[in-house]
């Protein structure tokens, strides 16, 4: 949530190289993982990572710090159960405490049609050792008695998909968390830097422009999030990418009330409550393509109204403080992540509303890539060439993608 990061975040002052052996461009959650990565598996630690604004300024500071395994696809669900299984260690691994916490998550089916969809991802889930099973309508009143079942008399509940570890992280502490232990390593990470161009020689990416000037380097990975096509336009590279506002919102802090994660893809929403007390709103992309980052009424409006439909007690909070962040879509719903046409340049792109949960095994797996050269079986069906070959990854397991 905006407010929470801080631009003052110390890291060592640096004097920026004019070369280094990988400069990442972005300094977001996946970026920092990539470079923390780079370091400590590969001991690639002449590093640079270059943010524009200060570090999680981008979608990791505008997200709503779910943490969940439970997708619909072979590709999908094993990629994000190896993210979540490290987030499950990433406070020890990186000497920060994240606050994570295990809420349960409740995926909600309102018709027959839907039940049988989350029967189906529930077991889905279990063939892949992803804790998901199906609760009838009864259960579900049972394991969060604060819900409508009736849903405001439109939208009756008939059961749910519940992934019983899935929970919350705080968003600010995985920045800060992964951009000191890159430091500690090592890695360079310099705020306020943008990348103004980029340095082609006969086909290979050598370097970037920035307003300091030319830095070169030996390979050059762009994790940004949904300005991604104004870097690869610099390399001339088409990809593709559509941006959408995605919006949301907190309420004034209320009383512990809600200990678990309630989304629909039906409603378009999903609900939880922060430790503060606020309660914390999401739902779907705003359905333009646009770059603006300003809140709109419309959208506060029409989602309390969805949000009071399962929780009436929501009716009588104050919207606190409302907010919107920047998704770079794919034609099919999955994160876009490998290496590109042009040598020396690499994507992890293409991370919509679902990239928080992916930080650590995006970065792991990129930074795998770029020491090896050799690209992991884990993001192999997430390549660029997917759509050339027909092997799209279709994912729509999502509220926000609806």
């Amino acid at each position: 949530m905006p407010g929470l990061l801080s631009r003052d975040v110390h890291l060592p002052e640096r004097t920026l190289a004019s070369h280094y052996d990988v400069i990442v461009i972005g300094g977001g959650g996946h970026g920092l993982a990539t470079a923390y990565y780079l370091a400590k598996d590969h001991g690639v630690r002449n590093v640079a990572v270059l943010e524009r604004s200060y570090i999680g300024s981008g979608g990791t500071g505008r997200n709503t710090t779910v943490l969940r395994a439970n997708y619909k696809t072979p590709e999908t669900i094993k990629f994000y159960k190896a993210s979540f299984d490290l987030y499950r260690t990433l406070s020890a691994e990186l000497d920060y405490h994240t606050l994570r916490s295990e809420r349960g998550l409740l995926w909600m089916a309102h018709s027959e049609a839907q039940a049988n969809s989350q029967r189906e991802r529930a077991l889905q889930n279990q063939v892949y050792d992803v804790d998901t099973v199906y609760l009838n309508a009864a259960e579900v009143h049972e394991v969060c008695p604060q819900l409508d079942m009736s849903c405001g008399g439109r939208r009756p509940i008939w059961g749910a998909a519940y992934h019983l570890p899935g929970g919350i992280i705080r968003h600010d502490a995985v920045v800060w968390g992964y951009a000191t232990a890159a430091s500690r390593l090592g890695v360079q990470v310099h705020q306020g830097v943008p990348v103004t161009g980029m340095v082609m020689e006969k086909g290979r990416c050598t370097g970037v422009r920035t307003p300091s000037g030319v830095i070169s380097a030996g390979a050059v990975v762009s994790a940004v999030g949904g300005y991604v096509t104004q870097i690869t336009d610099m390399v001339g590279l088409k990809i593709p990418i559509i941006t959408h506002p995605l919006q949301a919102f907190v309420t004034q802090s209320y009383q512990p009330v809600l200990d678990r994660v309630v989304a629909s893809a039906d409603l378009h929403i999903y609900v939880s409550q922060s430790a503060r007390g606020e309660m914390l709103v999401g739902a779907e992309i705003d359905p333009y393509t646009s770059y603006s980052t300003r809140s709109t009424f419309t959208f506060a409006a029409s989602t309390a109204a969805r949000a009071i439909d399962l929780f009436p007690f929501m009716a009588k909070l104050r919207l606190l403080r409302q907010w919107t962040g920047i998704c770079d879509m794919t034609p099919d719903y999955s994160p876009l992540l490998g290496p590109t046409p042009i040598d020396g340049f690499y994507l992890s792109t293409g991370w919509g509303t679902w990239g928080f949960k992916a930080i650590p095994i995006g970065g792991k797996a990129m930074a795998e890539l770029v020491a090896t050269k050799r690209v992991p079986e884990i993001i192999a069906p997430l390549g660029l060439d997917r759509f050339a070959l027909d092997r799209c990854v279709s994912e729509r397991a999502s509220a926000g993608t609806h």
